[in-house]
């Protein structure tokens, strides 16, 4: 009874975490379907790194925010719909991993990965990668499609 009782006051603080990670992840994703610039980047860290579906895609947090300003000032940022996501924790606790499936109207089915991180006490967007999952047997296909746009 004793290590049971232990293993549930150990656990205990994972469980909230984990639930305050989906929390900002559904928020980080509202915000970008809102448009609302500000709260998307609050989620991020400062050396926050988002890696994008084209091999030339890589932006410190500087840089996407550039990127990305045009389409908030629109009013039109992006909706990815997110489902089926995994959080894996650090032994430290401090850090974590996830990956999710997202819906697009524009890109299908694509995924998320990440890592996330503990700032001021709140968890933050140190990393992330946006990617096309390509089944696998059309992956030779695209791989020779994606060589004959690079010899243009």
């Amino acid at each position: 009874m004793r290590k049971l009782l232990l293993l549930l006051v150990l656990c205990t603080p994972l469980f909230a975490d984990e639930k305050a990670i989906h929390a900002m992840l559904d928020d980080w994703h509202d915000a970008a379907a809102d448009a609302d610039e500000s709260r998307y980047f609050s989620a991020m860290t400062p050396e926050f790194v988002f890696l994008g579906t084209d091999a030339t895609e890589r932006w410190n947090l500087g840089s996407f925010r550039e990127f990305a300003h045009p389409y908030f000032a629109k009013g039109t940022a992006w909706t990815f719909l997110p489902s089926n996501r995994y959080i894996l924790f650090a032994p430290a606790g401090d850090v974590a991993w996830f990956d999710e499936k997202l819906d697009s109207k524009s890109y299908g089915e694509c995924r998320g990965s990440g890592v996330v991180r503990v700032v001021d006490g709140k968890w933050k967007i140190a990393h992330y990668n946006l990617s096309l999952p390509v089944p696998n047997d059309l992956a030779k296909t695209v791989v020779q499609m994606i060589r004959e746009m690079k010899k243009k």
